[in-house]
């Protein structure tokens, strides 16, 4: 697992996109072509979407996946139900680049109509009240990202991501977002929960390099789509230990340092672990993600995306707020 080159910030968020985005492109058929200030865009799309009386009875019939999916997917189709899954009384923005509410609408606004978005849901998964997916995105720059909601009902009231400039392919020819995409084995949610939560724990954060095939071997293997990785588990041991070797105490340019495991979200072979750290002595989040078998990692993805100071903070929620064992 190693970044040796610090993720361009994204400066809008995804959800925030879908929620506003879709709205305007889906009321340009209701209320003409928009000559409004966004905050009064903002309340007369609104208001728009209150009165569809339907929409309460197709979001019932959705899985909280499929909502998700049709939330993302409706930056690109302008569905005007997509944005029905987000309560917008409740809803809480985690990524700190992005105003709450209609503040930051005149910059969104601005730069979206600018593109040509493109919306692709690679994976999504549930975990309780959480759903969480892996997506890549084309706003004239391409991205992946992890998507991450907590629910209440049939409604999603949080939204944390991360999300980095598009990569790759790698030494071994993958890319960041193939592979399987569909979980198995839902009795072993749990343990596999715990191997990634004390991967973690052991090998990235305490960096216990003596107990790796506790993890992973070179006979279970390990396939690789980290841009700056390749296949198996001797090139991964390799990397560790060539970026645990610097002096990160000093918050070393190249260091790569985790300091702590926010939450373990899994459904089934697909487990997502949410941490914080340094890349490059920059306050990152790092989020990986995990597909086990036979109680081994065999295969992993990520994203990297830098933290901004707080005093560039846009909202006072915080990047990872809310996320441990959803007290924090």
């Amino acid at each position: 697992r190693a970044h040796f080159e610090p993720a361009l910030t994204m400066r809008f968020s995804i959800v925030t996109i879908a929620a506003t985005f879709v709205l305007v492109r889906a009321s340009r058929g209701v209320l003409g072509t928009p000559s409004y200030s966004p905050s009064t865009l903002w309340k007369r799309v609104m208001k728009r979407f209150s009165s569809v009386s339907s929409q309460k009875h197709s979001s019932a019939a959705l899985s909280r996946k499929d909502l998700i999916r049709k939330l993302l997917k409706g930056i690109e189709t302008g569905d005007p139900e997509a944005a029905a899954v987000v309560s917008e009384e409740r809803y809480v923005q985690h990524n700190p680049q992005t105003r709450e509410g209609g503040e930051g609408l005149a910059a969104l606004f601005k730069r979206l109509s600018k593109t040509n978005p493109r919306v692709n849901i690679v994976r999504a998964f549930e975990d309780g009240d959480f759903v969480f997916g892996h997506t890549e995105y084309d706003f004239s720059t391409r991205r992946i990202g992890f998507e991450i909601f907590r629910f209440d009902g049939n409604l999603a009231v949080e939204h944390w991501d991360n999300i980095q400039p598009r990569k790759g392919p790698n030494l071994s020819g993958r890319s960041m977002v193939d592979g399987p995409t569909e979980s198995i084995d839902p009795e072993l949610t749990e343990s596999n929960r715990k191997l990634v939560q004390s991967f973690v724990s052991d090998i990235l954060i305490d960096r216990k390099m003596e107990t790796l095939e506790a993890f992973m071997t070179e006979e279970s293997g390990l396939l690789q789509h980290s841009p700056e990785l390749e296949d198996g588990v001797a090139a991964f041991r390799s990397k560790l230990q060539e970026t645990f070797s610097k002096d990160d105490s000093k918050e070393d340019e190249w260091a790569i340092r985790y300091d702590r495991l926010h939450r373990v979200l899994a459904e089934g072979n697909f487990v997502l672990a949410v941490s914080e750290g340094f890349n490059r002595g920059v306050h990152s989040s790092f989020f990986d993600l995990f597909r086990v078998d036979g109680g081994k990692l065999v295969e992993h993805w990520d994203t990297m995306e830098e933290v901004p100071p707080r005093s560039e903070w846009k909202n006072e929620n915080g990047k990872f707020k809310g996320l441990l064992e959803g007290k924090q």
